[in-house]
C-alpha cells in the first residue's frame, strides 16, 4: 500500500497573536495518526502565500484528508467550521496587503463551498470524549482562516475540515487541544476509510 497522508496546517503571527495557537497545537501532534503521516506545516497569514502552497500540498502530499487549524480570540471551546465564502475578503494580511482580486477568493467558482465531511458527528464525538468542548459554526470570519479553508474546499471538499482554537490557556492548554485535534482527525479518519470500504 502506498504511503497515506494528513495535511494539517496552522498559522504564524499576526496581529495579537505573536505565538499563534493554531501553530503551537499542530507542531504538538504525532508524526502518525492510525498509521497515516501527518505532514504539519505553518501558514503565514499572508494571501499570496495561501494562494502559492494550497495548491503545492495537493500536489505534493496526495491527502487522504487536509485540517486547516486557526486561532479565534472569541472560541472558548474548539470550533467546526462547516463552509466557507468566495467573496468578503477586504481584512489587510500580515504583510498589510488585500487579495489582489479585491474580496474574491475565486472568480471560477461556487459563493459558498461546504466540506463534505459530518461535522455534526465528528463534533458530538468530540463532546462525549470528555477532553474538550466543541462546537459548530457557519461563519468563519472572512480572513485568511475562511480564505484557506475555501481554496481547499475548491479542490476536494469531500476531505477537508477547518478547525478553529482558542487562544492558548483560555480556557485550554496547548496538550489539551492537541488532544481534541487528534480526536477529530481520527474520526475523520474513520468515516473516510468507512466510505472508502463501502465503494469497493
Amino acid at each position: 500500500m502506498s504511503e497515506r497522508n494528513v495535511v494539517v496546517t496552522g498559522f504564524g503571527p499576526f496581529g495579537i497573536h505573536s505565538i499563534n495557537a493554531s501553530s503551537e497545537v499542530v507542531k504538538s501532534l504525532p508524526e502518525k495518526i492510525k498509521d497515516v503521516n501527518i505532514i504539519k506545516f505553518e501558514i503565514p497569514v499572508v494571501y499570496e502565500i495561501v494562494d502559492e502552497k494550497i495548491p503545492e500540498l495537493w500536489e505534493q502530499y496526495q491527502p487522504i484528508l487536509i485540517v486547516h487549524v486557526g486561532v479565534s480570540e472569541r472560541a472558548q471551546s474548539i470550533t467546526l467550521e462547516t463552509n466557507a465564502n468566495r467573496t468578503g475578503y477586504i481584512k489587510k494580511d500580515y504583510h498589510g496587503c488585500c487579495h489582489n482580486t479585491g474580496d474574491i477568493c475565486d472568480d471560477n467558482s461556487k459563493d459558498c463551498l461546504k466540506t463534505g465531511l459530518c461535522i455534526n458527528d465528528i463534533c458530538d464525538h468530540l463532546n462525549k470524549s470528555g477532553k474538550v468542548k466543541a462546537c459548530i459554526s457557519n461563519d468563519a470570519g472572512r480572513y485568511l482562516c475562511e480564505y484557506i479553508f475555501y481554496k481547499s474546499l475548491y479542490v476536494d471538499h469531500t476531505k477537508v475540515l477547518f478547525v478553529h482554537v482558542p487562544m492558548l490557556n483560555q480556557p485550554y492548554s496547548c496538550e489539551q487541544l492537541t488532544e481534541g485535534l487528534i480526536i477529530i482527525i481520527e474520526r475523520a479518519l474513520e468515516m473516510l476509510m468507512l466510505s472508502e470500504e463501502k465503494s469497493l
